[in-house]
């Protein structure tokens, strides 16, 4: 990333809090070239970018100031703490960039946007994101990468397709990603589960339904699953690869939160995978924001002609002014500067909310459990005590204006349940997180112990 992006981050955040926040002027350009260790025409560019963004504005022969309550990522407390919602946080959405490459692609593309695309997608957009997604360690060649309208959609159109093992059935962990379960038991299609907890899969059950059980695919999320939180060690990620391969079962990789990984050595099942067994699947919603509708999957050889062809007669193309938007947005280094920004954020969060739960079920004297991550995440789950309902204890919880989504809907119907409570907090303050998740924790513990 270059280091005037890098710098508009920082003084993002310096504008953001006392004293400039409330339109003080800001340290002079010499000043903050001192201060952040770089030139005089650095500092300079990136003000002139927060200036176009309307976060500062300058005062001819005085220098530049805070526009009052410009930042809208500042922390802040909240009357109702939403655990529950599990998309970004709209304060942390990218919106003057992301407008700044919807005017730029009219300009550059014009009419190319306004007529038919293909089906698999724009080719510099896909271009673009080669080229990215090695940094991923996914290395694929063009003619394998689909632009399509979100991984619901790529999901939707593997879950119908024959694949090339001739196999029917659809694997899916347990509890999961919910809405591919509503579309599988909603079209009636046949699908059974495996379950998946903090420690992982059992690969001797897992190893039995590939050989005996007629599967199809297997759908996993590798690192961050939700609504666990878990992710497949290096091992286990090889393990599955080598499982696939010899059993001829398709791996579909919901990679969808890979631009959070903070642990660069921790790749993706897709690095493993040397027979073509591995679909990976990437989305832009989680790290941008949901209404963009852009993710990108990776198709082996045997598939690529067939997903071309049933895309093609689900919605002729993926969103065009959407995709060129994308590109300019990737290949500006706008996307670089979003994704460290957001992952900071979250990150903060993340530790905020692992740290809560540890002391709360500390105190809770076996009400529930939590088992602390290497690396914490943004969204996680607690196990109750076997005799504590959970329904109940979101009901009482909204009362208290806490709100906290059952996981009932995690799970394919007649699937036996583990008395989870899952929480997000993607959209709770970072000054609330340690008071809602000790409001939580004394809710659960009082349950028990009345």
């Amino acid at each position: 990333m270059y280091m005037y992006l890098q710098l508009m981050n920082q003084l993002e955040e310096l504008v953001a809090v006392a004293p400039y926040k409330d339109g003080r002027r800001l340290p002079s350009i010499r000043a903050l070239a001192s201060q952040y260790a770089c030139s005089k025409s650095t500092i300079i560019k990136a003000l002139e970018e927060l200036e176009k963004r309307h976060l500062i504005y300058a005062v001819p022969k005085s220098g530049y100031y805070a526009v009052p309550g410009a930042d809208n990522t500042a922390d802040h407390v909240d009357s109702v703490l939403d655990f529950a919602q599990t998309a970004p946080d709209p304060a942390l959405f990218p919106y003057l960039d992301f407008q700044h490459c919807i005017n730029k692609a009219i300009n550059t593309y014009q009419k190319d946007l306004f007529i038919y695309g293909t089906a698999k997608g724009m080719d510099s957009l896909i271009d673009v994101v080669c080229k990215q997604l090695t940094s991923y360690q996914v290395f694929a060649a063009d003619k394998n990468v689909f632009v399509v309208s979100g991984i619901q959609q790529a999901l939707s159109l593997l879950a119908a397709l024959p694949f090339p093992n001739g196999k029917s059935k659809i694997l899916v962990e347990q509890p999961g990603y919910h809405l591919f379960i509503a579309y599988l038991e909603t079209r009636g299609l046949p699908v059974i589960g495996i379950e998946r907890s903090r420690e992982g899969l059992d690969f001797d059950r897992l190893e039995q339904l590939f050989r005996d059980g007629d599967i199809k695919f297997f759908y996993t999320m590798p690192r961050f699953q939700n609504p666990l939180g878990s992710s497949y060690t290096r091992k286990e990620k090889q393990q599955l690869a080598k499982l696939a391969a010899k059993y001829d079962v398709y791996i579909v990789e919901d990679d969808y939160l890979a631009d959070f990984e903070q642990d660069s050595k921790a790749d993706p099942i897709y690095a493993y995978d040397s027979s073509s067994h591995v679909i990976y699947l990437k989305s832009y919603s989680k790290i941008i924001f949901p209404g963009l509708r852009i993710g990108i999957a990776i198709i082996p050889d045997s598939l690529a002609e067939p997903f071309r062809q049933y895309k093609e007669q689900n919605d002729i193309d993926s969103s065009m002014l959407s995709q060129a938007a994308l590109e300019i947005y990737l290949r500006s280094g706008m996307f670089e500067r979003h994704r460290a920004k957001i992952r900071d954020r979250y990150a903060a969060r993340a530790v905020l909310l692992d740290s809560a739960l540890v002391q709360a079920a500390s105190a809770s004297r076996g009400a529930f459990t939590y088992d602390s991550s290497k690396q914490p995440m943004i969204h996680t789950h607690l196990v109750l005590e076997s005799s504590i309902p959970a329904a109940s204890i979101i009901s009482r919880l909204q009362k208290q204006s806490i709100l906290i989504h059952s996981i009932d809907d995690d799970y394919l119907s007649g699937f036996q349940r583990v008395n989870l409570l899952k929480l997000n907090v993607t959209n709770v303050a970072e000054s609330n997180i340690a008071e809602g998740i000790g409001r939580i924790g004394a809710m659960i513990t009082q349950s028990v112990h009345r």
